[in-house]
């Protein structure tokens, strides 16, 4: 079970760090580098869905093995990390296929960078307020993940100790 517990906080730590990278480094640094903003955002919104999707398939794969017994766990903290599992990967979802999905509509339906749009025109202040939502949402997933990643490794080192208690007896 060991293994297996390693292996959850595993995923969801590579996940977290990528949030991170992704958050801090990728988006900030491609507008700040590039000169062409509609290019900087195709680079931030194809690097966001490969974050997106990975951190969909990792809560999937760790909703799943969620169901996995582990020696003595209490209830609470059980329920407690399905729940946040829960909502880490409807975050990610919603993010995806709702939010994104609306964003490049209102690309496409402008017909033109974002940028060039004036700032009272309602496709743009409706592409502000998405990205918003997109912004919030992704900040709620990483504190899911984070309050996921100490949870899945408190569990971890109880089934440590429980595997092993017997290695020290005298």
């Amino acid at each position: 079970m060991k293994f297996v517990s390693n292996v959850r906080l595993l995923l969801m730590g590579a996940w977290l760090g990528a949030a991170c990278f992704f958050s801090f480094a990728v988006a900030p640094g491609a507008f700040s580098v590039l000169e062409n903003r509609e290019l900087a955002g195709s680079i931030v919104s194809r690097t966001l869905m490969i974050v997106n999707l990975s951190g969909l398939a990792i809560g999937l794969v760790l909703l799943l093995t969620s169901f996995i017994k582990l020696p003595d766990p209490a209830p609470f903290w059980v329920w407690t990390e399905k729940f946040l599992l829960v909502l880490f990967t409807l975050a990610l979802a919603v993010s995806e296929f709702v939010i994104s999905v609306w964003m490049k509509l209102i690309r496409t339906q402008a017909g033109r960078p974002i940028e060039e749009l004036a700032a009272e025109e309602p496709l743009r202040m409706q592409f502000a307020n998405l990205h918003k939502y997109s912004v919030w949402i992704m900040l709620g997933a990483m504190i899911a993940a984070f309050l996921l990643f100490f949870l899945m490794g408190q569990g971890s080192n109880k089934s440590a100790a429980v595997e092993n208690k017997n290695e020290f007896k005298f």
